[in-house]
């Protein structure tokens, strides 16, 4: 287990830099964030200035290792437009997308699991058919279009929920969130759901397939032979067969779920990082668009590893296929 753990973790470190390489030369080989920074009206000396104090004077090489340096010591660079570690905006902003993105997960694997159980331990039902129509459509819609219906519904036409902001935030045990007022839950309804559909429709359709995998094996018929009721072969053997493929897949998703929320923050003005990033690409703030893309890489491969992890502690087959 140990040398399989080592081993997930320098592959994930190679993964790292690999993507810083590719994301900062990306990024900092397009546009020039000076044309924007600076008045039409400077002088040739102060336009020099000011590329000079961003380092945009330098080779892109230059750049990149001043960069690389900097980031091996916790700086991912000064925003050009604040003027502030742009590693300190990020984690500014952090709070508000991870709160959102885990509050999406929770109603996409509360909702999801049971409804793809439902579904099935009763194939071509007309609940299985109810449940299968759902999560197509779920699929299918755009998350914008969901995002304007949702607001439509719910917050012009019934007035039951807002439509934009975090909400009046709590504080329970040195945590500040949106989860700790009656405000801030309301505020926080609306983009959760919009962000988790998605992942409700492809839970269902993950644990509807294990199910029916499963049902017919012969461990499940054994274990009826044996007289163990119905509600604790599904709730405890079957269940334990389709979380398996359920912990890989859910662990991958809620990395995509912080990567793409930049749609939902977005309708919703939610203040994550995804809404910044959004305001720093219009900016041209280069700074704090390699340091979001960094971290946003760096957290899905931490949650990559530690999938890899559990995956390999619920079926140790993995590490000693690893091992081999």
């Amino acid at each position: 287990m140990t040398v399989f753990v080592i081993r997930r973790f320098l592959q994930s470190i190679a993964v790292l830099c690999v993507t810083a390489v590719i994301v900062f030369i990306g990024i900092y080989a397009i546009g020039d964030p000076a044309e924007m920074l600076i008045s039409p009206d400077a002088s040739q000396a102060e336009r020099a200035q000011v590329v000079a104090s961003l380092g945009l004077d330098k080779p892109l090489w230059e750049q990149f290792f001043t960069f690389a340096w900097n980031a091996l010591h916790g700086d991912l660079g000064r925003s050009f437009v604040f003027n502030r570690p742009s590693i300190a905006l990020i984690f500014e902003r952090l709070p508000a997308t991870l709160e959102l993105t885990l509050t999406g997960l929770v109603f996409a694997l509360v909702l999801g699991i049971p409804l793809g159980l439902v579904s099935g331990l009763k194939p071509n039902s007309a609940t299985d058919e109810v449940i299968m129509t759902g999560s197509i459509l779920g699929f299918s819609l755009p998350s914008f279009w969901q995002g304007m219906m949702l607001i439509m519904i719910f917050s012009v036409w019934l007035g039951w929920l807002p439509s934009t902001g975090r909400g009046q935030m709590g504080e329970f045990l040195g945590l500040r969130s949106s989860l700790f007022t009656l405000d801030g839950l309301t505020h926080l309804i609306l983009p959760a759901i919009n962000l988790s559909l998605f992942k409700l429709s492809l839970v269902i359709r993950l644990t509807r397939t294990g199910v029916r995998e499963t049902m017919p094996l012969d461990f499940v018929k054994f274990a009826r032979a044996k007289g163990i009721s119905e509600r604790r072969i599904v709730f405890v053997h079957v269940f334990k067969n389709i979380l398996i493929p359920l912990i890989t897949v859910i662990g991958l998703e809620f990395g995509s779920m912080l990567a793409f929320a930049v749609v939902t923050e977005t309708i919703f003005a939610w203040p994550g990082i995804g809404k910044l990033l959004i305001d720093s690409i219009m900016r041209l703030d280069r700074p704090v668009v390699v340091a979001y893309l960094l971290v946003i890489v760096s957290l899905f491969i931490f949650i990559n590893f530690v999938v890899d992890v559990l995956y390999s502690l619920v079926d140790p087959r993995v590490r000693l296929g690893g091992a081999q």
